[in-house]
């Protein structure tokens, strides 16, 4: 799950759906099934991967794991 506005956004719609912040990954929620047609009653869309990134890169919500320092060096 994510957002193709801001990262507030995003954390408020996932404690709405009572989804705990270890579920968080950089820039998404890995989101349950069986939180699908609840997040899509409040107002989720479903949109395809291609979508989904387009509008992750447009909003500069996308994080790519070389841009993530968060979790320290790659090595």
């Amino acid at each position: 799950m994510v957002s193709d506005t801001s990262l507030d956004e995003l954390h408020a719609f996932a404690a709405t759906l009572e989804i705990p912040e270890r579920g968080f990954h950089r820039d998404h929620y890995d989101l349950p099934e069986s939180y699908r047609e609840q997040a899509i009653a409040l107002g989720a869309m479903e949109v395809t991967s291609r979508e989904l990134l387009h509008r992750m890169r447009a909003a500069g919500l996308r994080v790519r794991k070389s841009r993530d320092t968060s979790l320290g060096p790659v090595t």
